[in-house]
């Protein structure tokens, strides 16, 4: 595998967490919590390849299911949380404060990253670079996170409560689409 395959396959992975980074960025976010968030995503896409590299498939479908579902749950609390805050004209901040739990922030990167978990189990049946492909696929995923936050975080400040509207929409549309595929 070349690459530019390996790039194409490490944006592909890292969309989920760009789409869903930027709904929460628009929620507001501190720098701080940018560079912890992006930094658990890229970790999450360097060990879920390489645990679906060494895990058998059925594991690793049975638990990537499971938490894939409770990361959709937790975006769906998020995304609702963020449309009714809006609507009311409460603190449209709220959801931030599942950000700074150690288990949401865990439960939200095992979210994004169990594509790659799956990708991992392709990944055994072809002669790649193992370090290297799933070095480019946490560092592409770390920047698209981080990529996601910013310009969320961007574009809540310049649009103000509308705009965490929209991102608890978005929020609420990939936790709906990640429990119905």
């Amino acid at each position: 595998m070349g690459i530019y395959t390996i790039f194409a396959l490490a944006v592909a992975l890292g969309t989920d967490a760009f789409s869903m980074c930027l709904g929460l960025g628009i929620a507001g976010v501190t720098i701080r919590q940018i560079l912890l968030i992006s930094f658990t995503v890229l970790v999450f896409h360097i060990l879920m390849p390489l645990v679906g590299w060494y895990a058998g498939g059925f594991a690793g479908a049975l638990v990537g299911r499971a938490a894939a579902i409770a990361g959709a749950l937790l975006l769906l609390y998020l995304g609702v949380k963020m449309i009714r805050s809006s609507l009311s004209g409460g603190d449209a901040m709220d959801p931030k404060v599942v950000l700074v739990n150690t288990w949401g922030l865990l439960l939200l990167a095992a979210s994004v990253s169990m594509d790659a978990l799956s990708v991992g189990f392709s990944l055994g049946t072809r002669q790649v670079n193992l370090p290297l492909t799933v070095g480019v696929i946490g560092l592409v995923a770390g920047v698209m996170t981080a990529a996601g936050l910013l310009l969320g975080r961007f574009v809540g400040i310049k649009v103000g409560e509308r705009a965490v509207l929209g991102g608890g929409i978005l929020l609420v549309a990939i936790g709906v689409r990640m429990i119905i595929p």
